[in-house]
C-alpha cells in the first residue's frame, strides 16, 4: 500500500508497524462499492448512523482525556481536538444532506460500533486490560499515562479514514460528476481532515515522551487492537448489493459454486528460492567419514567443492537467463496482446530451464541430502508475510469448496509440503518436481514433472479436467515468475505477486496488462451494477498485480480475523 508520511514519532512508527492491515478495510464490500460509486443508499445510510455513534464516542474519550492531561497546553490541544469533532456532530445533518443523503431516523448500535465504543470509553477511563491503573487517579503522572493510552487508541481511525480515501480517491476521474460519494470522499482527503489526523499524532508523541518501555507497549497494543476494531467496524457493515468482494460470497454453494486456487511456491509464498536451499542443505549436512574411514551411504564431495560448484552453477543459470530475456525482448514489441508470440518465446525458457536441472543432475550437487533433514528445513522455511496462514485458514474453511494446488518448479516436493502444511489440516495438493531416493537418501537424481511454462499449464488444465463439469466453477491462480505466465493468463482471475521486473518486461512485450488488484476490482464493481452479474469472466491479456498476501486474503477470504 502506499506510503504517508505521518512523521518519526511513535505515532509514526506505529502507523509504518500496523498500516499493512488496512488492506483489509480497502478490500472490504462497503469500501470497493463506495470507490466504485454504486454503494446503496441504504448501506451508506447505515453507516452514517453508525459513524454517529463513533463520533460520540471519540467525543466523550476526548472529555476523559482532557481532565487527565496534566500540562495545560496539552489540556488545550485536547479541548481543540474535542471541539472539532463536537463541530462535525452539530454539522453532521447538515453536512450528509449537502452530500446529497438523507439521514436514517434508525440509529441502533450494531455489535462492531459497540465493541468499538466501548473500547474507546474503557481506554479512556484508565480500565485497560493487562495495565494496572488505579481506581482513582491520585498522581498526575497517572493521569497523563491515560491520556496517552486515550490518544493511541484515537490515533489509528483518523489516519486510516484520510489514507483510505485517498486511496480511493487516486482512481477517480476529478471530472466525473456522478459519482455519487465523491463529495464524501473528498471531505476525508482534505487538507483540513489531513491535518486534524495529524494534530492526534502530534498530541501522541507529546504525551508520550515520558512514558516507560512497559507503557509505550500498553499504547502499541491499544493502537493496533483499535485497528483491528476499525477492520471489524467497516467489514460489518451490510451491503444490501451484488458485491465482487470477498471472491469466496460470490460462489454460490446451493449450484456446486467451486473455488481452484493455484500458486507457485518459489518467491511466491516464499521469499528465498528452493534450489539455493536444497544446495544449502546439501553443503552443511555432508556427511563425515564413518569411524573405520568409510563414507555414510553415497560418495559426495567435500563442503568447499559443493560450494565452488553450486555458486558456478548459479553464476551460470543468472547468465542464460538474462541472455534469454535479452533476446526476446529485444524484438519488435506487440502492440496488442499476442499469445502465440508469447507461447514461442516462452519456448526459448523452457530448453533454457531443462539444460540448467541437467547441469545440476550431472553435478551432484543434490547427492546423498537426508529426507528428514529436507523436512526440517522447509518447516523453517520463511515464507511471505500472511501466504501460510491464508493457505491454512482456506483447507480449514469448512464452508468453502476449495482446493489449493502449487504448481512449481521446485526439485523437491517434500520441501514445499512441510513448508506449507500443518499437522491440523488436510494434505496440501503438491505438483512439482521430485528428488530420486534411496533408503531415504537421495540419488542425486532429479525426478522432472515441471520444467518449463508449458508443463505448468499442461498440469494445470489437467487438474481442471478432472473437476465436476456441473456447477459454477472460478480458478485463480497466483504467481511471480516468468514459468506462471501461461496459467496466469489461462485463470479466471490471474494474479501478479511482487513486482518481478522481467516478468513484466516480457508480458509488456506481449501485450500484457498488469492491473493493481483494488483498481480492477472497483471497475468489476461498476461492471457487476452495469451488467448484472458478479461472476468473474478470463479477461484476455490481463493480469492484476498485488504487493502482498494480505490483499490476496482479503480479495478472497474477506476480513482477517
Amino acid at each position: 500500500m502506499g506510503g504517508m508520511d505521518v512523521g518519526g514519532g511513535i505515532a509514526g512508527k506505529l502507523w509504518n508497524k500496523f498500516r499493512s492491515e488496512l488492506v483489509f478495510v480497502n478490500y472490504t464490500p462497503f469500501f470497493v462499492c463506495l470507490a466504485a460509486g454504486n454503494l446503496s443508499a441504504d448501506s451508506f445510510h447505515h453507516y452514517v448512523s453508525q459513524h454517529v455513534h463513533l463520533l460520540n464516542a471519540f467525543a466523550h474519550a476526548y472529555e476523559l482525556a482532557e481532565e487527565c492531561a496534566d500540562d495545560d497546553e496539552d489540556k488545550k490541544a485536547i479541548r481543540n481536538l474535542r471541539k472539532y469533532v463536537q463541530a462535525k456532530l452539530k454539522s453532521h445533518d447538515s453536512l450528509v444532506r449537502e452530500w446529497g443523503f438523507e439521514l436514517p431516523e434508525e440509529r441502533s448500535l450494531k455489535n462492531a460500533t459497540v465493541k468499538y465504543t466501548d473500547f474507546l470509553s474503557a481506554t479512556a477511563s484508565g480500565r485497560i486490560e493487562g495495565e494496572r491503573v488505579p481506581g482513582k487517579l491520585a498522581t498526575p503522572f497517572e493521569k497523563t499515562k491515560v491520556a496517552a493510552y486515550t490518544l493511541g487508541a484515537i490515533a489509528p481511525c483518523m489516519r486510516l479514514f484520510a489514507f483510505i480515501n485517498k486511496e480511493i480517491q487516486a482512481l477517480l476521474d476529478p471530472n466525473d460528476s456522478t459519482h455519487i460519494y465523491k463529495k464524501w470522499i473528498d471531505h476525508y482527503c482534505s487538507e483540513n481532515f489531513e491535518a486534524y489526523a495529524f494534530r492526534i499524532e502530534e498530541l501522541l508523541d507529546t504525551l508520550s515522551i515520558s512514558l516507560t518501555g512497559e507503557e509505550l507497549d500498553v499504547i502499541e497494543k491499544l493502537y493496533h487492537q483499535s485497528m483491528r476494531l476499525e477492520v471489524d467496524f467497516f467489514s460489518s457493515q451490510p451491503i444490501l448489493q451484488e458485491a465482487v468482494v470477498p471472491l469466496s460470497r460470490t460462489l454460490d454453494p446451493a449450484v456446486g459454486g467451486e473455488l481452484s486456487i493455484f500458486c507457485d511456491f518459489d518467491l511466491t509464498c516464499t521469499a528465498f528460492d528452493s534450489s539455493a536451499i536444497l544446495a544449502e542443505i546439501a553443503i552443511i549436512t555432508r556427511p563425515k567419514a564413518d569411524p573405520d574411514g568409510s563414507e555414510t551411504q553415497l560418495a559426495r564431495m567435500s563442503s568447499a567443492d559443493l560450494r565452488s560448484t553450486w555458486d558456478a552453477l548459479s553464476a551460470q543459470y543468472t547468465e542464460e537467463f538474462e541472455q534469454c530475456v535479452e533476446s526476446i525482448t529485444t524484438t519488435e514489441r506487440a502492440e496488442t496482446f499476442s499469445y502465440e508470440g508469447l507461447c514461442e518465446a516462452l519456448e526459448q525458457f523452457a530448453h533454457f530451464e531443462k539444460a540448467a536441472n541437467s547441469r545440476v543432475v550431472q553435478s551432484g550437487v543434490l547427492k546423498g541430502l537426508n529426507q528428514e533433514d529436507i523436512k526440517r528445513a522447509g518447516q523453517r522455511l520463511i515464507c511471505q508475510d500472511g501466504c501460510k496462514g491464508f493457505i491454512q485458514k482456506i483447507m480449514k474453511n469448512e464452508n468453502l469448496t476449495a482446493a489449493i494446488h502449487v504448481l512449481s518448479y521446485c526439485w523437491c516436493g517434500d520441501l514445499i509440503r512441510s513448508a506449507l502444511s500443518s499437522g491440523d489440516v488436510k494434505a496440501l495438493n503438491v505438483h512439482s518436481n521430485e528428488l530420486s531416493c534411496e533408503d531415504s537418501t537421495t540419488t542425486g537424481e532429479i525426478i522432472k514433472k515441471l520444467e518449463s511454462p508449458m508443463e505448468k499449464l499442461q498440469a494445470f488444465n489437467n487438474i481442471l479436467n478432472n473437476r465436476d463439469e456441473d456447477g459454477q466453477h472460478l480458478t485463480v491462480y497466483i504467481g511471480g515468475s516468468v514459468g506462471d505466465l501461461l496459467c496466469l493468463l489461462e485463470a479466471d482471475i490471474g494474479i501478479v505477486m511482487g513486482s518481478s521486473p522481467t516478468l513484466r518486461r516480457l508480458g509488456e512485450q506481449f501485450g500484457i496488462s498488469f492491473v493493481p488488484l483494488f483498481s480492477g476490482l472497483v471497475a468489476k464493481q461498476r461492471e457487476v451494477v452495469e451488467v448484472g452479474s458478479s461472476y468473474w469472466k478470463r479477461l484476455s491479456g490481463t493480469l492484476y498485480t498485488v504487493s502482498s498476501w494480505d490483499e490476496i486474503h482479503a480479495f478472497i477470504l474477506g476480513s482477517s480475523s
